[in-house]
């Protein structure tokens, strides 16, 4: 999940200012690396959970106790920032890389105990949780490139919504209860909201040679989006 936009103001080689054939190759480039990105994460993915058995992960959640939620999310933000001033550098495209790489990495490790208490609950859930997603972000991708909208001018306020999400994260951890269905469900429409944001700076922010950024944006948005739907499914599955 992005918390500021760092392409507010359009710059000289933009998507929006480059030629029409420079300009579909940068947004190509960008979904392959999404895709990619994606894949890699389902292969990981399922490495992990065959290797780090679900008894492993019940006994790290039991240690970590209340806090589980919080540890996962400081976690989550300091590799993010990590990852995304790799992604984002114009010094070498092997630092961009090594960006978009090691967030896919610690994406799917910080996936594996919510994966297993998914599957717990019902085998199919996970399956569930990727196609709702997969429909939502695509929903939301083809609004932004039919209607050619700008929402950079959100970025302020997704970053607010996102410094609040991170203190209820802090207070239900400090305080012992729990965020429950409902933040769950407004963290689904915060990531929708980011979707839009995302999509809108692919199509109009990002210079043209910053695929790898822009496609770890998204995948940001995506998995974070997953996340929560895998969460929401869980609940009802319990109810």
């Amino acid at each position: 999940m992005q918390f500021q936009n760092p392409y507010a103001s359009y710059t000289a080689n933009a998507a929006a200012f480059a030629e029409e054939s420079e300009r579909t190759g940068f947004i190509q480039r960008t979904y392959l690396h999404l895709g990619g990105a994606v894949a890699a994460f389902i292969l990981l993915e399922g490495l992990l959970l065959t290797l780090i058995p679900a008894q492993t992960v019940q006994g790290l959640l039991r240690a970590a106790g209340g806090w589980a939620p919080l540890v996962i999310l400081v976690a989550y933000m300091a590799v993010s920032w990590v990852a995304r001033s790799w992604a984002e550098s114009a010094v070498s495209p092997k630092v961009q890389y090594l960006g978009l790489s090691l967030y896919v990495v610690a994406e799917a490790f910080i996936f594996v105990p919510l994966m297993h208490i998914a599957m717990r609950h019902g085998p199919a859930i996970p399956l569930q949780a990727a196609l709702i997603t997969a429909l939502l972000f695509g929903g939301l991708t083809a609004f932004v490139f039919l209607t050619k909208s700008d929402f950079s001018s959100w970025g302020k306020y997704l970053w607010l919504a996102g410094l609040a999400a991170f203190g209820a994260a802090v207070a239900g951890a400090c305080f012992g209860f729990s965020l429950g269905l409902f933040f769950s469900a407004a963290m689904v429409v915060l990531l929708c909201a980011y979707i839009l944001y995302d999509t809108s700076n692919v199509m109009h922010h990002y210079g043209v040679h910053q695929h790898v950024a822009a496609s770890l944006a998204l995948f940001a948005s995506v998995s974070t989006l997953m996340w929560y739907v895998t969460r929401i499914l869980i609940s009802m599955n319990d109810d």
